[in-house]
């Protein structure tokens, strides 16, 4: 596979490897990122004009602090939120937004960069696994939020928590559970999904960063690519074997972006006026030898992630550009994977995160906008925007034609149907 899969069939394969085989539906969103950790969902059938009054919001529920996403399986939504001086699990109905379960997970993160969990949940079956801001992973029964296991990682490999708080969604591959962590001794660790315990520890000496890892085929052959701190490690999931390693530095160890299966390349972008790079990976003895098939580094870079993710699809990539050490002026852009080249850019639309469905950039922006955009390669168009919640920095979830999405303060349902 060279592509990202955009057809059905092959998402839904694709999502059956990422999550261990597990019951992925077409419909599901059972991880940061969707079925594939790629921003991506097969849906169909979804607005292609804008209704009168904008999409209906069909649920508007009380939610908690945090920066944690969505994930919508089995007719339920989870995400992590901060409430009365805990961090909890929280699971809602997708009919209604009523609340089913939750449980708590550990004590409030305060921080200067937001309070709250950061990590997104993982659902693997009927297990749910949850990364805490300090650093605890957990595994709970989907049902009904009863834990099965947890692990203070942080404590356990004697790490330091990362600046602004761990912030690694979980990722399942078969039977490990993969977070990075940032110990002297390890960067990554893969842990036994039944039981939580570690079963294997890599990378030495680099900060964890705020990236979550994926998967990504090279070759054939499925490797974890990890986007720490100080540069990206691609490692075998089940023994954690290092196959790869590329320095990617940037200021305050803010590699947040989650790594990207692009045109059979890797590709890498940070913002902190950093940019960003599509590896080739040459075959080298057991492993890889990361070779650049281009660069776009510096305030000229053409695309300069910030703490989003971009979308590759119809043979292009769309994705926010953050101009200065800070990203105070952010630009949506589209660049041709091959080559890096700019397409076009939407100067200063703003900070904020895109999921791609149906040939269409859904986007909840910084201020809590939900903008719809054609993904047209050739030009900027969108189909409509409405305002929908205050200052949110999560990526929006799809499922079943509805969109979810939230804040510090509530969770929303809208519906994103074509009429």
């Amino acid at each position: 596979m060279t592509r990202l899969p955009f057809n059905l069939a092959a998402l839904l394969v694709w999502g059956l490897l990422t999550l261990g085989a597990s019951p992925v539906r077409a419909d599901d969103w059972p991880q940061l990122l969707g079925p594939g950790r790629t921003g991506v969902s097969a849906e169909r059938g979804l607005l292609k004009s804008w209704p009168e009054g904008g999409p209906a919001v069909l649920w508007r529920v009380p939610g908690g602090v945090g920066m944690s996403g969505l994930a919508v399986v089995q007719e339920r939504v989870l995400t992590l939120v901060q409430r009365e001086g805990r961090q909890w699990a929280l699971c809602l109905s997708i009919k209604d937004g009523s609340e089913l379960w939750r449980t708590d997970l550990g004590p409030a993160l305060r921080n200067q960069m937001g309070d709250g969990p950061r990590s997104t949940p993982t659902v693997v079956g009927e297990v749910v696994y949850t990364f805490t801001g300090q650093g605890v992973l957990s595994a709970l029964r989907l049902q009904d939020g009863s834990q099965i296991w947890s692990n203070d990682l942080m404590e356990r490999l004697n790490a330091e928590l990362a600046d602004y708080g761990m912030a690694c969604s979980p990722l399942v591959v078969g039977e490990r559970v993969i977070v990075t962590v940032g110990a002297e001794t390890a960067t990554v660790v893969g842990v036994e999904a039944k039981t939580g315990k570690v079963a294997w520890q890599a990378g030495r000496e680099q900060p964890a960063g705020y990236s979550s890892p994926a998967l990504i085929p090279v070759n054939g052959r499925p490797q974890v690519v990890v986007f720490a701190g100080g540069g990206a490690l691609g490692l075998d999931p089940q023994t954690g074997k290092p196959l790869w390693d590329f320095p990617y530095v940037t200021d305050f160890a803010c590699n947040i972006a989650t790594p990207l299966a692009v045109d059979g390349g890797v590709f890498l972008s940070s913002g902190e006026n950093h940019g960003s790079v599509l590896l080739d990976l040459k075959p080298s003895g057991e492993g890889f030898e990361p070779v650049p098939r281009w660069t776009s580094y510096g305030p000229k870079s053409t695309f300069r992630n910030e703490w989003q993710t971009s979308v590759a699809l119809e043979g292009a990539l769309f994705g926010f550009d953050n101009v200065g050490s800070a990203g105070p002026v952010t630009h949506l852009a589209c660049i041709d994977p091959r080559t890096g080249e700019r397409r076009w850019q939407e100067l200063r639309f703003g900070k904020g995160n895109l999921t791609a469905a149906d040939g269409k950039l859904f986007i909840i922006t910084l201020t809590g906008e939900l903008v719809v955009v054609r993904a047209n390669p050739q030009k900027f168009e969108v189909i409509g925007r409405q305002p929908l919640l205050e200052k949110t920095r999560t990526a929006p979830a799809l499922s079943g034609g509805k969109l979810f999405a939230r804040d510090d303060h509530e969770i929303i349902c809208v519906d994103v149907r074509q009429p």
